[in-house]
């Protein structure tokens, strides 16, 4: 049964789910034909119709008796998530179709005429009942065997009730020697058009599954999404350090689920306070991934290293086993301390870093000291940047995501830009600057889809 073997569990449950459907209008079609006959035998009472009404139930119990049991392999194999097999389906079509004929030769009146006895009993109707219910299989071999058997049942019993076919080439085409012909034709003809038919139900059932199939993969895979959002926000602290003599805010938005980005702090062990940012190259789960392990081996740098280069040369060591061929970490760290006006300030290959100078009412834009990590088995880099700030100097820690926003013209959002942004906002809180400044790119936008992830932390000398 090549052309009916499931291609997938789905597909198979709901081809047995046809089958039981098909089973149970043919057990219906049973009950309401042998009702009305009892209702046409107790209207007309008489010995004949008695007797017709016996040899009818004679030959619908097994009918009935076969599609139950066949409605009982049906529901165990529906359980136990398997096939029925080939013996099955062709044993239950040829059970179908032959009693149909039995039914034929054993309540046809004799007093017909014996060239039409096969002709005018109403029987030969079920026949086509159950060549139409075998679409319901969804296959187009099992519809063209069920024509063939009901084709060969048919004429076997005209045959037995006395027909006898006439090849004489002036036999009219309407004499019963032709037309019970024409009638077993019709059968496998018949066959042939619902293997067409149930052929293209089974491609809609199986394109329907198909996309049930996608739909629910895809609903899985946003479910996993959201959950490693969820777990890659529940890394971002949920709180800014408190330093005197500093105002510092930060915040993140991925452009999908999960995201490269991610900004962090931590208490040294000399009292100092590190500020980090750090970019993965690309966005989505991959890079989410890396930034998560980016961000462990990080806090285990600067837990464990006297310095900025030293910290980061080991981070450098340690993601550079990590990350794949043609991906890199860009990151930069800022240390504070409530007792100086100076941070220390190590980029590795991220920048512009912006710098706003109160004094001057000007935005300096600093490069970075060193490559972007992972691309060198050890840390190449100048040494870190002293950078001294006064009361309402700015230091913005930007992701490209900012810069590199373009409108609908293509036009990027660009450095300079947000500089100017940023000078305007320079009175702000740095949570309100970092507000100010997303706002100014999406109006830039004018509806452009987010393409990269945004990053941020703002430290303002108070």
């Amino acid at each position: 049964m090549s052309e009916t073997q499931i291609q997938s569990l789905a597909f198979q449950q709901a081809h047995l789910k046809s089958e039981r459907l098909r089973l149970f209008i043919v057990l219906g079609t049973i009950g309401i034909g042998f009702l009305v006959r009892s209702v046409r035998v107790l209207i007309h009472s008489g010995g004949e119709n008695v007797q017709l009404w016996l040899t009818t139930l004679g030959v619908l119990a097994p009918l009935a008796g076969a599609e139950f049991l066949m409605l009982l392999a049906v529901n165990r194999a529906h359980k136990q998530r398997r096939d029925l097999s080939n013996a099955a389906w062709t044993g239950n079509i040829i059970v179908e179709n032959a009693l149909p004929a039995l039914g034929i030769v054993l309540t046809t009146s004799s007093s017909i005429d014996p060239a039409y006895r096969a002709l005018a009993h109403p029987a030969v109707l079920v026949f086509f009942l159950f060549i139409t219910l075998s679409t319901l299989r969804l296959s187009p071999a099992l519809c063209r065997l069920s024509g063939f058997v009901a084709a060969v049942s048919y004429l076997g019993a005209a045959l037995f009730l006395g027909w006898k076919p006439s090849f004489a080439a002036g036999t009219a085409l309407l004499s019963p020697q032709k037309v019970v012909f024409d009638f077993a034709l019709e059968f496998i003809i018949g066959g042939f058009v619902a293997g067409i038919v149930a052929g293209e139900i089974r491609k809609q059932v199986d394109a329907a599954l198909r996309e049930a199939e996608t739909r629910r993969q895809m609903d899985r895979m946003e479910h996993d999404l959201e959950v490693a959002r969820s777990i890659q926000q529940s890394l971002l602290p949920t709180s800014m350090p408190r330093i005197e003599g500093y105002e510092i805010a930060a915040w993140n938005q991925p452009a999908d689920q999960t995201g490269g980005d991610y900004y962090d702090w931590q208490l040294l062990p000399d009292g100092k306070v590190v500020l980090a940012l750090a970019d993965v190259t690309g966005h989505g789960i991959g890079p989410a991934l890396l930034a998560a392990v980016c961000r462990a081996y990080a806090r285990s740098s600067f837990k464990t290293q006297n310095g900025l280069l030293a910290a980061m040369d080991e981070l450098n060591c340690a993601l550079a086993g990590d990350i794949g061929e043609g991906r890199f970490v860009t990151f930069v760290a800022a240390v504070c301390t409530s007792t100086s006006c100076t941070v220390e300030l190590l980029s590795a290959g991220h920048g512009p870093l912006l710098v706003y100078k109160m004094r001057g009412d000007q935005i300096d834009q600093r490069g970075s000291q060193g490559l972007p990590l992972g691309i060198l088995p050890s840390f190449v880099s100048a040494p870190p940047e002293i950078l001294e700030m006064h009361a309402g100097d700015l230091l913005v820690l930007a992701t490209d995501g900012f810069f590199e926003w373009a409108n609908p013209k293509g036009e990027q959002f660009g450095v300079s830009r947000s500089g100017e942004v940023i000078r305007q906002a320079k009175e702000k809180s740095p949570r309100e600057l970092i507000s100010t400044l997303y706002r100014a790119v999406v109006e830039f936008s004018e509806g452009t889809e987010q393409q990269d992830d945004l990053t941020a932390v703002v430290i303002k000398r108070i």
